[in-house]
């Protein structure tokens, strides 16, 4: 299967990544992972001038690379100021139009909220109903995954490499939404 990780978070040592290499360690076994780190990004607000489908910065080819042949989806946010970041706004404003829209055609999305304490369903809920309505408006075959992964105390049970400190519960639970994408994958794919 081929997967795409979005890491929406542009701040530095961000968490988001954490989680987001955790998700590339568990997925790249068996799969074809890319992981997107949005550090990297460089996504023009809409004043700044339109994105030229045809000669894309090296962010956006590497995300229009990434996305194109996913079949899943994973977009991480992290809690920022009880939303999503503005970063993954703007990708989804920019992106989510008519000549990318074939990157948002029969996948399945799913969404992961990471917070340093106890949160993050709120961007991913937020991130949904955006990424409902890009479907619904362009009439394409995707679906949003209904469940949810909280990355609760994220410094505290994944490595600044995704690796895990041994917080039984948090790896049961990442395992529990990765086995329950993957099914829900199969299922729409056949």
């Amino acid at each position: 299967m081929n997967i795409c990780i979005l890491s929406g978070s542009a701040r530095k040592n961000n968490n988001t990544i954490r989680v987001g290499k955790a998700l590339q360690h568990t997925l790249g076994k068996e799969h074809a992972v890319s992981l997107i780190d949005f550090q990297e990004y460089d996504i023009p607000l809409i004043t700044q001038g339109d994105i030229d489908a045809n000669n894309l910065n090296s962010f956006q080819k590497k995300l229009v690379d990434g996305m194109r042949p996913a079949q899943i989806i994973f977009i991480i946010s992290p809690e920022y100021n009880w939303s999503t970041t503005p970063e993954i706004l703007n990708f989804l404003h920019r992106f989510g139009d008519t000549p990318f829209e074939d990157l948002f055609d029969n996948k399945v999305f799913s969404m992961v909220g990471v917070s340093t304490g106890k949160g993050g369903k709120t961007p991913a809920l937020h991130i949904s109903n955006i990424l409902f309505k890009i479907i619904s408006y362009f009439n394409l075959e995707s679906i949003v995954s209904t469940k949810i992964f909280e990355a609760h105390y994220t410094k505290e049970v994944l490595d600044e490499n995704g690796i895990s400190l041994g917080n039984k519960k948090f790896e049961d639970g990442l395992n529990d939404f990765i086995s329950y994408t993957i099914r829900i994958t199969k299922r729409w794919n056949k």
